[in-house]
């Protein structure tokens, strides 16, 4: 599974929208977001999926993020782990 390219992360620029509202969430580079100075959130592509994989803890989860239902459950996640970080 490769990293998501361009064309890939324009499918997804209302959520890019979203997270880059998140105080303390860094967008180093299109679609890489850092909580400080660690790597916290980046997209993938598999064929014409689309997942996210986001720091929990020190683990990597991926989630799907490719209908409205499945990236609100990743938004609820970053939540959730933005908030462990004192957000």
């Amino acid at each position: 599974m490769k990293h998501a390219d361009s064309k890939a992360l324009n499918r997804l620029e209302e959520l890019l929208v979203k997270l880059r509202q998140y105080q303390g969430l860094k967008e180093k580079k299109r679609g890489i977001f850092y909580w400080k100075s660690n790597a916290f959130l980046h997209f993938h592509q598999n064929h014409d999926q689309l997942f996210a994989d986001l720091r929990v803890g020190s683990d990597w989860e991926r989630f799907p993020v490719n209908t409205q239902l499945e990236q609100e459950i990743f938004l609820t996640q970053v939540e959730i782990e933005l908030r462990k970080q004192g957000i």
